[in-house]
């Protein structure tokens, strides 16, 4: 009898605290449709990439932190699954402005963390250096909502984050990432596109898009995912915190499966391994702030590699990039990407 009275007076209290919190969530608007964003000024240094050609961003590590520059094509090897591929370098490193999109969960438990995204708005400035960069802003629960679309006003982004409101009790992770690439990709190819994403680790409540097609829709797209998870659970901030996936040379069949069964566990990961991004969590203030500026920072340090696979055939292929001479660095880059049945469709 008194565990039932306890578990009433629980049940009542818990009503109490979301009510405010789901007239909130009634009053954020639907999602908007991306919107075409004229060309800036001048004439921002073209990413060179054919439709016939594989972007593989990749980042070098020093043994000890900092990053390695001054490498050449023949520095690299690339094998798409297990074999090697005539590879291009970029000549200069990754230059091209950045267009980004910052996706912020606003649903399930993520209010418990809105006092550190309040103060997200300053950070995003190291993403938009360059005159020419932008920045959108989407927030989301059980569905994305396009919050502010693309500028170059840190200070307009600092705004929106500091009144952003609680959301139901979602967090469509799987949606969210679809709609940000389609508006990455709905910007001029002069940018380089990189998505921020802002969440737990597991997807609740996707109904537009599911796991395989999502896996299809990162590895189409040039999107760089740069991931900084937060964990509702205490026992899941033990989870790695990066792979660049150097063990994944597999079969096609297997490399989906595993594709897929990793999204199950952690889709914010996944994604961020498939584009060659990096992926990290936080507990604290400090952590989430050096997080941030880290991604913003590296995010601008990748090697452009590009190849046309010898052999296209469609379905998901497998990525590994190592160096020809062992230097004891680290290389994280893209692990994955995708050939859809008609032909010269590579991405």
């Amino acid at each position: 009898m008194h565990l039932h009275k306890l578990f009433l007076h629980t049940f009542i209290s818990l009503s109490i605290l979301m009510g405010p919190l789901t007239l909130l969530a009634q009053q954020i608007p639907p999602a908007e449709p991306p919107k075409q964003m004229p060309k800036p000024e001048g004439e921002p240094q073209a990413l060179e990439v054919t439709a016939n050609e594989v972007l593989v961003p990749t980042l070098v590590e020093k043994p000890h932190g900092g990053i390695v520059y001054g490498l050449n094509a023949g520095d690299f090897i690339v094998e798409d699954d297990g074999i090697p591929q005539k590879i291009r370098l970029q000549e200069e490193m990754d230059t091209a402005p950045v267009m980004l999109v910052v996706a912020v969960e606003q649903g399930a438990m993520s209010v418990l963390e809105f006092d550190k995204f309040s103060r997200l708005g300053p950070l995003l400035d190291l993403f938009l250096t360059d005159d020419r960069a932008q920045a959108a802003l989407v927030g989301f629960d059980s569905e994305p909502h396009l919050l502010v679309d693309f500028t170059h006003s840190g200070e307009q982004l600092n705004q929106h984050l500091k009144r952003m409101q609680p959301g139901d009790g979602g967090a469509a992770i799987l949606d969210t990432a679809s709609y940000a690439v389609d508006l990455l990709e709905s910007q001029p190819k002069e940018f380089r596109r990189v998505l921020l994403l802002i969440s737990e680790e597991r997807d609740h409540g996707s109904k537009h898009i599911k796991r395989e097609q999502l896996i299809r829709r990162i590895g189409n797209s040039d999107v760089l995912v740069l991931s900084v998870t937060f964990s509702p659970a205490r026992a899941e901030l033990l989870h790695d915190v990066q792979d660049n996936g150097d063990n994944r040379t597999m079969s096609i069949i297997s490399a989906l499966v595993m594709a897929v069964q990793g999204v199950k566990k952690n889709v914010a990961k996944e994604i961020t391994v498939m584009s060659g991004g990096e992926y990290t969590n936080f507990t604290g203030d400090k952590g989430f702030e050096k997080h941030v500026v880290d991604a913003a920072k590296r995010s601008r340090n990748r090697y452009l590699i590009t190849f046309t696979p010898s052999n296209p055939k469609p379905g998901l292929h497998t990525l590994r990039v190592r160096l020809t001479e062992n230097y004891g660095a680290k290389v994280v880059a893209r692990a994955n990407y995708w050939v859809d049945e008609n032909p010269g469709s590579v991405n």
